[in-house]
């Protein structure tokens, strides 16, 4: 199993570009955030529908390569989100993800998508993920 500060470390260097941090990953899950600023906003003061959909691919990521090691070809198949309500413009978005199944070739979890601070979900999202084939041990 992989560790946070490992996920964490391997996201940054990676994707220098993210905005998005994490904050804990293992025992089949990750725990991401984002926090929000002026850019992330659409008109009428809600967080974009891509900022969301970004925090919650990470939350797969990250949770995946906590269970199966860093595999940077791991790659986003399917991504399937329901807004639920409005998320606060003033509060960074928190992810929350649960794998469902982690196979050889695929993995599957679900993102619950917080307002940080704030008990109801503004979004749940549904992924799929392909996995490389992995090298054999030896």
């Amino acid at each position: 199993m992989t560790t946070t500060e490992e996920v964490a470390a391997f996201i940054a260097r990676e994707f220098p570009q993210t905005r998005c941090g994490v904050r804990e990953v293992g025992q089949g899950g990750a725990v991401v955030f984002h926090e929000i600023g002026r850019e992330e906003l659409r008109p009428g003061g809600t967080v974009s529908g891509p900022t969301l959909m970004a925090v919650a691919d990470l939350a797969l990521y990250a949770a995946i390569l906590g269970e199966i090691g860093i595999v940077p070809l791991a790659v986003t198949t399917s991504l399937t989100i329901n807004f639920l309500r409005k998320p606060s413009a003033d509060r960074t978005i928190v992810g929350v993800c649960k794998l469902m199944k982690t196979g050889r070739s695929l993995a599957v979890g679900e993102v619950w998508l917080y307002s940080e601070g704030l008990p109801e979900p503004v979004a749940h999202v549904v992924g799929t993920y392909a996995i490389p084939p992995l090298p054999a041990a030896g």
